[in-house]
């Protein structure tokens, strides 16, 4: 049995945690914290924090973690590059998961994009396009900031000098190298996210598209109950679902 704290209880992707652990009987939730609540009083009573919350706390629970030797699963996207250096500054204290995403689906699209990036080679324009609900507080999501960095990895590219948000006005011809992104923004959309690759004559799309947040909480769960078997580290979902 692996007992859960969920920091975001409240939260959408708590609330879909909370209703998939009620149906795995391999878990039990002994904590659930939201925002005014106390962490480090609950913290000893889990064997692995959940954590859906805001990027500016993460680096907190973090710590808390690895004060009180906890597993950590991550959930929660948008940190900036100094907070996640503070995450990463305990990942030599305890196991921790942390994915941009937590659905199967989504984390076959990873190893999709890498493959399909190998193997078409520098001649297929890379695109990248995502959609979320109106209330996603950050853009690109972190989902497709990932598939950008692993399109970046298979070409040898650095992702910073190549990654392109949007287009507008007169910018002239597409450069060979550029990786486009762009985010929309409407309605409930739960999260769609699709990589083209487009060349003279034909155009691969990989596409996948949620249609519920239980797609996400069922693979946090997943990643729940295996960091906590883990030595001390930084793992992805990959790592989870054996795709390394």
């Amino acid at each position: 049995m692996t007992r859960l704290i969920i920091n975001g209880a409240k939260g959408r992707m708590g609330q879909a945690l909370l209703a998939c652990a009620a149906r795995e009987p391999q878990v039990r939730v002994v904590g659930q914290i939201d925002q005014g609540d106390d962490l480090a009083s609950l913290i000893d009573q889990g064997d692995v924090v959940v954590e859906f919350s805001f990027h500016e706390i993460t680096p907190v629970v973090a710590e808390l973690c690895a004060t009180h030797q906890r597993a950590l699963v991550i959930g929660t996207t948008g940190h900036t590059d100094a907070e996640r250096a503070r995450i990463l500054a305990h990942q030599s204290r305890v196991p921790m998961v942390w994915s941009a995403n937590y659905s199967t689906g989504v984390n076959t699209l990873f190893w999709l994009t890498r493959q399909a990036a190998r193997a078409l080679g520098p001649g297929f324009d890379l695109e990248i396009v995502e959609m979320h609900h109106r209330h996603k507080k950050d853009a690109p999501s972190g989902t497709a900031a990932r598939l950008a960095a692993i399109l970046a990895e298979a070409r040898e590219q650095p992702l910073a000098e190549v990654l392109r948000h949007g287009r507008a006005g007169l910018v002239g011809p597409r450069p060979a190298a550029e990786i486009g992104m762009h985010s929309l923004r409407g309605g409930d959309v739960v999260g769609d996210h699709t990589v083209v690759f487009a060349t003279e004559g034909e155009r691969l799309e990989l596409t996948h598209r949620a249609a519920s947040r239980e797609t996400f909480a069922v693979g946090a769960l997943r990643a729940a109950q295996w960091v906590v078997t883990q030595p001390p580290g930084l793992y992805d979902m990959q790592d989870v679902l054996g795709l390394k």
